[in-house]
């Protein structure tokens, strides 16, 4: 009968089996049948496609608005695209005189201008939508160039930029740079007094470049400025060369960010071995496409209401016109300040028959090029400082990273200067100064300001460091004064959560390097025992000011301190919120010494 009964409960058993196998076949079968589905059948059967999606569904992205701001970059280069499609449909980009017949704007009634000022016109006042595409394509030009700087910033102020993603900090920084030069060249293309202005500019930074200046300005304008090549040549580079070259660098980004582990903030439970956070399908691309239509919006919003660019209120560009109170783009303007605020005289040395522009050069290609070599070379400076070559996936609070925090601010502070020299007589102007005194003011600034930034930012730094030990072993001040059963007055202290303690506590905070003696044990010299003194300097100026983490033993050390004045709360009958705890003045002062360990 037992026998029995198995033979027939297996038989039950392998027949729903297979109506559950069919219905699977029947169920695929019935998704193949539709359209998309044929479609997605098709791709995936000659291309696989069907992994890398599925793969990049399950991908896990932690969850922090500041991940968005490469989005908004993204989003805001689509825009460009979108737009600039528009633009070119109507643009000429020859610089032959024509005379414009056109009915607005009156001022420009029969003028001699180029064709590309003309179509520009044109496209403003007689083409639907024109002058909509064109402020849309300059507004996103700005955000763009914008994402990407405060990106950036993100990046660096976290240390995003360590291993393995160095090659993507070079990678963004590159995309920086033609960001900067897309803007340069698209901001050129309409011929106006105010870009012509801008190209003179480069004209003559050009012809400072010792030796071959001038014959590299004729190459570039096809002639004496301002020739008559240099806007086709521009052309082609704005809307083939460098979309291209972006659009193969954005690509190669998004690449190298989805094949690496995504970075996530510090907190409770987050290590270089996991991420914390939502998969991509649907919550991440529901997020992403939200954000699409709110940049678009935005974008769409700015150009229908903030005039931005208006061509004709400038003219047409004359080389024998300046026009007053005029500025480039903001991410250039640090640029035109560091022009203006260079001095002119005796900075003209003539050496074998050639002038050396120092008041050109120095603004135009020295400060630039440090700015960007300092940025191209400090993940690996800093690594080998640290001699640290591990993977770092949870980024840095930047306090926990004083020099370099110090660092950046450093140099943003010297941008935001430069930039406002770039504006002297505007402020002049506004606020009825004098222009020279302004620009001395600037000049001095420039100096002082970034190394006073440097030392406030890092004192700043260590004493957030502190205020952590101080929490950790501690607690919050709550600002409740408690009467003693003695007479003595003591504070309620809020101890931090388990949240806090990680997050103040679970980081590295790397020493200077240490070197070996000059003589081996064999009493030989070593060879690179002079190098590693340098590096050991190099070491010491990142790391010798610091603040250790709180250890564990010190956070033991703490608690029965913590139980005892806890004990005394309730013995005094103290009405403190859950989970407080008293820390005395007495105990205070017992442990202060081991709170900071300055270094």
């Amino acid at each position: 009968m037992s026998i029995g009964w198995k033979a027939a409960h297996d038989a039950v058993s392998t027949g729903k089996e297979r109506i559950s196998s069919l219905t699977g076949f029947d169920v695929a079968q019935q998704q193949r049948s539709t359209v998309v589905g044929k479609t997605a059948d098709y791709l995936d059967q000659r291309t696989s496609i069907g992994v890398a999606v599925k793969e990049f569904a399950r991908k896990v992205f932690p969850d922090h608005w500041s991940f968005m701001l490469g989005e908004i970059a993204l989003f805001s280069f689509v825009g460009l695209i979108a737009s600039g499609f528009f633009l070119t449909m109507f643009f000429e980009p020859s610089m032959a005189l024509v005379r414009y017949e056109g009915e607005h704007p009156p001022t420009l009634e029969h003028r001699l201008m180029s064709v590309a000022f003309a179509s520009t016109v044109e496209m403003s006042f007689e083409v639907r939508g024109g002058l909509l595409m064109r402020q849309i394509h300059h507004w996103a030009a700005l955000i763009f160039m914008a994402s990407i700087v405060v990106h950036m910033m993100r990046v660096f102020f976290t240390g995003a930029f360590r291993k393995p993603r160095e090659i993507n900090w070079i990678v963004g920084i590159v995309l920086m740079i033609l960001g900067l030069a897309a803007g340069f060249t698209g901001y050129s293309l309409p011929d106006d007094v105010l870009s012509g202005n801008g190209l003179r500019i480069t004209d003559g930074v050009v012809k400072a470049i010792p030796v071959i200046g001038a014959e590299l300005s004729y190459m570039i304008f096809g002639g004496e400025f301002p020739g008559e090549h240099i806007i086709p040549r521009l052309f082609t580079l704005h809307i083939f060369v460098i979309p291209g070259l972006l659009v193969a660098l954005i690509g190669l980004h998004l690449f190298l960010m989805v094949l690496q582990k995504h970075t996530q903030y510090p907190g409770g439970g987050r290590t270089d071995k996991n991420v914390v956070g939502y998969p991509a399908m649907p919550v991440y691309v529901a997020k992403m496409t939200g954000n699409f239509f709110i940049v678009a919006g935005v974008l769409t919003l700015m150009g229908a209401t903030m005039a931005i660019n208006n061509v004709w209120n400038y003219g047409p560009y004359d080389p024998g016109v300046v026009s007053a109170g005029a500025q480039p783009d903001w991410y250039m303007l640090f640029l035109e300040g560091a022009l203006r605020l260079m001095p002119g005289e005796g900075t003209e040395w003539v050496i074998a028959g050639y002038t050396l522009s120092w008041n050109v050069l120095i603004p135009a290609a020295i400060v630039p090029g440090i700015l960007f070599t300092f940025l191209f070379v400090y993940p690996f400076l800093e690594a080998r400082v640290t001699k640290d070559d591990r993977e770092h996936h949870v980024l840095d609070r930047p306090r926990n990273r004083p020099v370099r925090t110090a660092l950046g601010v450093s140099f943003l502070t010297a941008f935001v200067i430069l930039a406002l020299a770039g504006s002297n007589d505007l402020i002049a102007l506004q606020f009825r100064l004098s222009i020279n005194a302004i620009t001395w003011v600037f000049r001095i600034l420039v100096l002082i300001g970034p190394v006073l930034a440097f030392f406030i930012a890092r004192r700043v730094c260590l004493g957030l460091q502190r205020k952590d030990r101080e929490v950790v072993l501690h607690g919050h001040e709550s600002g409740r004064i408690v009467k003693h059963a003695n007479g003595g007055f003591i504070e309620i202290h809020v101890p931090p959560s388990a949240q806090e303690v990680w997050l103040r506590t679970n980081y590295d905070s790397p020493r200077p390097l240490d070197t070996e003696p000059a003589v081996d044990a064999r009493g030989v010299r070593r060879t690179d025992y002079r190098s590693d003194k340098r590096w050991q300097k190099l070491s010491r100026f990142f790391y010798e000011n610091r603040v250790e983490p709180v250890t564990p033993t010190e956070v033991e050390a703490a608690r029965p301190h913590t139980r005892h004045d806890a004990s005394t709360r309730d013995a005094i009958g103290a009405s403190a919120p859950p989970r407080t705890a008293n820390h005395g003045k007495a105990t205070s002062d017992r442990s202060r010494g081991a709170q900071l360990n300055a270094r």
